[in-house]
């Protein structure tokens, strides 16, 4: 039976008063959601500074960088945030909230990347966008008061799978050095079958229906589900990837693949935290209105997380 607290059950619905996402055309359903006037976000926190910049990905086109500076003098560690979306909706916009606080609590510059979005732009144009955010930073860190030698990746479900992904790249090409991960409710397999996916199949926001809707319009073909830089827990190693912490909604048909990604990670000889949030759903950490303590006591897990990384290092 599941377990949810009283603002879940009011966001589920009004998640369900509407259409559901799945019914869309992506394109069409981007469009709308375009023109939509922006909710107002009634507790937004405070920061000391945010500015967007522009870099070119790896086609030479431009993508959006938000990026958000504590107050100090630095030089800050540098957290890069890849949003959730299933990637093929989502933005840095809904985020605002949540990275200002990491970035206020935390004392860390976060960098949130507006990577280029699925079906427009699928598999694996993401990866290479977030890839490309990762080298800018690292290139550019005095310019942006960051200490090149202590970044990290963290996002929440299909952005906790490409952190993962993109740790795993960094690892085998020489790239630049990942401190750590922040993998919020993550997408590890593409195979939709775990006990939490039939537990949580329907009523709970994010949909079986709806994660098989994400999965084919970010990749187009089914075949490539076992890919690992899709599937991460298809990895054959992870040995030798950053500590990770997991932060898990208890309510989420992807839990199970979390739970066992983490055990992959350690069996690799990673260090993982794994944290559940009690009562809550798939999608809290973008609706801090909805799920003001459940956010905060996210944050605190991830700047815990954060300072303790640093203090090995």
């Amino acid at each position: 039976m599941a377990n949810l607290t009283e603002k879940a059950k009011q966001y589920l619905e009004n998640f369900y008063a509407g259409p559901k996402i799945e019914s869309f055309d992506p394109i069409e359903l981007k469009a709308i959601m375009a023109q939509a006037p922006a909710p107002p976000q009634q507790n937004l926190p405070s920061i000391h500074r945010t500015e967007d910049r522009l870099i070119t990905a790896k086609d030479g086109e431009d993508i959006r960088l938000r990026i958000y500076t504590p107050e100090g003098e630095g030089p800050f560690p540098a957290l890069l945030y890849f949003h959730g979306g299933g990637w093929v909706i989502g933005s840095v916009e809904m985020f605002d909230a949540a990275n200002r606080l990491v970035a206020t609590e935390g004392n860390v510059v976060v960098v949130s990347v507006d990577y280029r979005l699925a079906p427009e732009y699928p598999y694996p144009t993401p990866i290479e966008d977030c890839y490309a955010a990762l080298e800018w930073v690292a290139a550019n860190a005095a310019e942006i008061n960051v200490d090149s030698s202590n970044i990290s990746v963290g996002g929440d479900s299909a952005g906790g799978n490409l952190s993962t992904v993109i740790a795993k790249k960094a690892l085998d090409q020489n790239g630049p050095e990942i401190q750590s991960q922040i993998l919020i409710y993550p997408v590890t397999n593409l195979e939709f079958d775990t006990d939490s996916y039939n537990e949580f199949a329907e009523g709970f926001g994010l949909d079986r229906d709806l994660m098989k809707w994400f999965g084919i319009h970010y990749v187009g073909d089914e075949k490539l589900y076992k890919e690992p830089d899709v599937s991460p827990l298809k990895y054959e190693s992870v040995q030798g990837l950053p500590p990770v912490i997991i932060i898990a909604a208890e309510n989420d048909v992807l839990k199970d693949e979390g739970i066992a990604y983490a055990e992959k990670l350690r069996q690799d000889g990673v260090s993982v935290q794994y944290e559940t949030i009690p009562g809550v759903i798939h999608g809290f950490y973008s609706n801090m209105d909805f799920f003001g303590d459940e956010t905060k006591q996210s944050v605190e897990y991830i700047v815990n997380f954060l300072n303790k990384v640093e203090q090995k290092a």
